[in-house]
């Protein structure tokens, strides 16, 4: 079982590395860890946060010590840098990735004969933030954490890194490498995809001055938050996940055309019952967890048009507590409520919505 002296080595500290990094400080702080990036300044940054001990300049022999090594960087990267890895780690040092594919890197550990001691790992939570100076200690607290062993990787080294990853708050699911791709390409390969198209859309239809960007706020701007993720990025992960893309995309082509035929047919119940029951399914999903997205916490409240109604609001959470993120006026009132408060955590975002709703303000939660 890992203690909390053990040492655990990261190549690559963006939003992810930097995430698991400053968790395992928070949880184990007696912790040894080390870390290598491109990005100096943001090894700097964790040096000076004390997240981070040691500062690698290079991917050498110096990870040998380590318990764990995570590898944080973007897919091809990762693949190139187990294999360096390969020529002095010992067996005993357990190697896992954060990626959000897999199939690359259990071949890549397959060919170099690594496959007993890689655990692929894939934190189930996102955001259109990148880089460390983005990453927070409690991202990936009860968010679902993919453990991705192959048939040969040593038991041992599954159960302790499952223990392990349930000791940071994370909810551990282990499943077959090619299954989590799957499942992945279906919660949020596509809808990245689809959120972009949805952008794309809106572009070419737009006036010369704008007028759509004008109005797209509410719900639209909502529901494409998640275009704005980095291009590099999901251009790895949409070639490295081509496969499962291609089968959902070609799906959902087939079903838009089934609703094309069915608009020109003029049948109502079919539109009724296509709205209908994906209202049920999506009802049915789970609030207890976090998923794939990264969560937004926000209220949504109805205000008159009067001078210090704003700061009237401001004032009551400020004397309980609460810090703003941000604010806002909707003026698409897609979303209900006039005003948009947008909170750090969860937790703050619902007693808003309790001192909010004490002064009978009417209080929508998203």
């Amino acid at each position: 079982m890992y203690t909390s002296s053990f040492s655990i080595g990261f190549i690559g500290l963006g939003l992810m590395g930097g995430s698991i990094a400053r968790t395992i400080r928070r949880i184990h702080p007696d912790s040894f860890i080390a870390a290598y990036d491109t990005d100096t300044v943001s090894i700097r940054a964790a040096l000076s946060d004390q997240v981070v001990n040691e500062y690698y300049d290079k991917i050498d022999d110096r990870f040998s010590t380590c318990d764990i090594i995570f590898l944080c960087a973007p897919v091809s990267v990762n693949v190139e840098n187990i294999g360096k890895l390969k020529t002095f780690i010992p067996e005993n040092v357990l190697i896992t990735d954060v990626g959000s594919v897999k199939a690359p890197m259990q071949a890549a550990v397959k060919e170099l004969g690594m496959e007993q001691q890689f655990i692929g790992g894939h934190p189930m939570v996102g955001s259109e933030q990148t880089g460390y100076i983005n990453s927070s200690e409690y991202l990936i607290e009860n968010a679902y954490y993919f453990i991705t062993p192959s048939s040969v990787t040593q038991f041992r080294h599954t159960a302790m890194f499952s223990s392990f990853i349930q000791g940071l708050g994370a909810l551990a699911v282990t499943l077959p490498p090619e299954q989590h791709d799957f499942i992945t390409a279906s919660l949020s390969h596509v809808p990245h995809i689809i959120a972009a198209e949805l952008v794309h859309l809106v572009e070419r239809g737009d006036s010369s001055n704008g007028m759509l960007k004008q109005l797209a706020a509410g719900g639209f701007k909502s529901m494409t938050r998640i275009a704005s993720s980095s291009p590099i990025m999901w251009e790895q992960i949409c070639m490295n996940n081509k496969a499962n893309i291609i089968e959902l995309l070609s799906d959902m082509i087939s079903d838009l055309e089934g609703v094309i035929t069915h608009l020109k047919e003029g049948d109502n119940l079919f539109i009724n019952d296509y709205f209908r029951t994906a209202g049920q399914y999506r009802n049915s999903v789970p609030e207890h967890a976090v998923g794939l997205f990264d969560k937004v916490h926000k209220v949504y409240i109805d205000i008159p048009d009067e001078p210090g109604t704003i700061a009237n609001v401001t004032l009551q959470l400020a004397l309980n507590n609460i810090s703003i993120k941000n604010l806002g006026i909707v003026y698409n009132r897609e979303e209900e409520g006039a005003l948009e408060i947008e909170f750090y955590h969860d937790d703050d975002c619902v007693r808003a919505a309790e001192v909010l709703e004490k002064r009978n303000y009417r209080v929508f939660l998203r």
